[in-house]
């Protein structure tokens, strides 16, 4: 469904708007849509960083963070249709992954309880496993001291040290439990992630600017990343997933974490081309590369935890403000409707943009976000490089170009 000249110019101008201003608006940004076809609309605005004189193009590298999951979980339900995982088998993922076997749970009041349930693959896609994030959950940061845990650090101890905060499957937290699947899809395929990702998802796509490891020419148009002060500055400043970056030694190269979670980084038109398998159901227009079965698609963007239907109107502090704004609800809704969780992303069941009840979507920490509505065709991304997470510049953004792709193609 292409969008005619009057649209394309009015979605243009909501962009280079929104850019305008580079001490307190946004400093760049790339946004892409798409249809069932492929891509439909793409535009950057603004420049590479503030204080930078190049300007945002297209061909700019973003982390995308945990837009990452989204990918993670196609690469797992492959290896569900082929049989090496299994959703709903606990005892055979702890086999494989026996590490979860260990596990205790941090209570309230800082001590430990031994874990009672099995880890299933269902509950690390779907956040219910009782994993956390330390910026995200108090308890889990104040646990963490005095040496602290970085999520991003590139160091696969940050992420499998941490404790659970409830018995599995009793609860929802958004959490690292993505990061986990992926250490399962390597023990079942014999590949590291991003190889995994690379030969089975990106490559029949025709995917070739996505990575966890970004090599020279990646690194050399990197968007810069930047934090918003208090009182509404931007200043650049140095990157979260920063080993990758800095990284050249082979041996040293090999021993970065590959994370499910939200180790990639991407030229958002390639994000785009996934977007649309999502919106076909599971197969590339382009390519005709069919990566997952309609089925298997149908299955990730149903609801896996209709026992939690307001998971996400518990507020969720910023735990580290530096990295995250305190957010009230994920995706307001009027009505409260029940919330859902598919496997790696939210089911928002409506909206005020136009979107249909059956759009997923998610988001990364850098204010990074995508949506993806199979009843209407639609599907797009909105990219920057901003902390914390849940800036209300790039929300605005989000919401105004969502609002007017409804508008041009319903």
């Amino acid at each position: 469904m292409p969008i005619n000249a009057q649209a394309t110019s009015k979605l243009r101008s909501i962009i280079d708007d929104a850019c305008a201003d580079q001490k307190t608006g946004i400093p760049g940004t790339t946004v892409v849509l798409v249809d069932k076809s492929g891509e439909i609309f793409a535009h950057s605005a603004g420049t590479r960083g503030v204080g930078s004189n190049e300007p945002m193009t297209l061909d700019n590298i973003f982390w995308i963070a945990s837009c990452t999951k989204m990918l993670a979980g196609v690469a797992c339900m492959q290896l569900v249709e082929q049989g090496k995982l299994k959703l709903d088998d606990g005892q055979h993922l702890e086999n494989l992954v026996p590490e979860l076997k260990s596990l205790k749970v941090l209570k309230p009041d800082g001590s430990f309880e031994e874990k009672k349930n099995l880890i299933t693959l269902r509950m690390l896609l779907t956040h219910t496993a009782g994993f956390g994030y330390t910026f995200f959950n108090e308890r889990l940061r104040d646990w963490s001291h005095p040496a602290g845990i970085d999520e991003f650090s590139g160091r696969i101890e940050d992420i499998v040290k941490l404790p659970l905060l409830f018995q599995p499957g009793e609860g929802w937290e958004y959490g690292v439990g993505i990061d986990w699947a992926g250490i399962a899809l390597e023990r079942a395929s014999g590949l590291r992630l991003n190889d995994y990702l690379q030969k089975n998802v990106f490559q029949p796509l025709g995917i070739k600017n996505m990575s966890m490891l970004p090599g020279y020419e990646m690194r050399s148009k990197l968007a810069h990343m930047h934090q918003r002060d208090a009182d509404g500055t931007l200043r650049t400043r140095d990157h979260l997933q920063r080993l990758p970056l800095v990284t050249d030694n082979a041996s040293e190269i090999a021993s970065i974490f590959h994370s499910g979670g939200a180790g990639m980084f991407a030229q958002p038109q390639e994000y785009g081309k996934v977007l649309t398998v999502l919106l076909n159901g599971g197969t590339c227009p382009k390519t005709g590369a069919q990566i997952l079965k309609k089925e298997t698609v149908d299955l990730m963007l149903s609801n896996s935890i209709e026992k939690f239907p307001n998971f996400s109107r518990q507020p969720i502090p910023a735990a580290k403000p530096d990295l995250t704004n305190p957010i009230g609800e994920l995706y307001p809704v009027d009505g409260n409707p029940p919330q859902g969780w598919g496997l790696t992303f939210m089911l928002t069941n409506g909206g005020f943009s136009g979107r249909s009840k059956s759009t997923v979507q998610w988001a990364g920490l850098a204010n990074l976000w995508w949506w993806a509505d199979r009843e209407h065709g639609i599907g797009g991304m909105v990219c920057t490089q901003i902390l914390p997470f849940a800036d209300a510049k790039v929300l605005g953004l989000w919401a105004a170009v969502e609002t007017e792709i409804y508008k041009a193609v319903l």
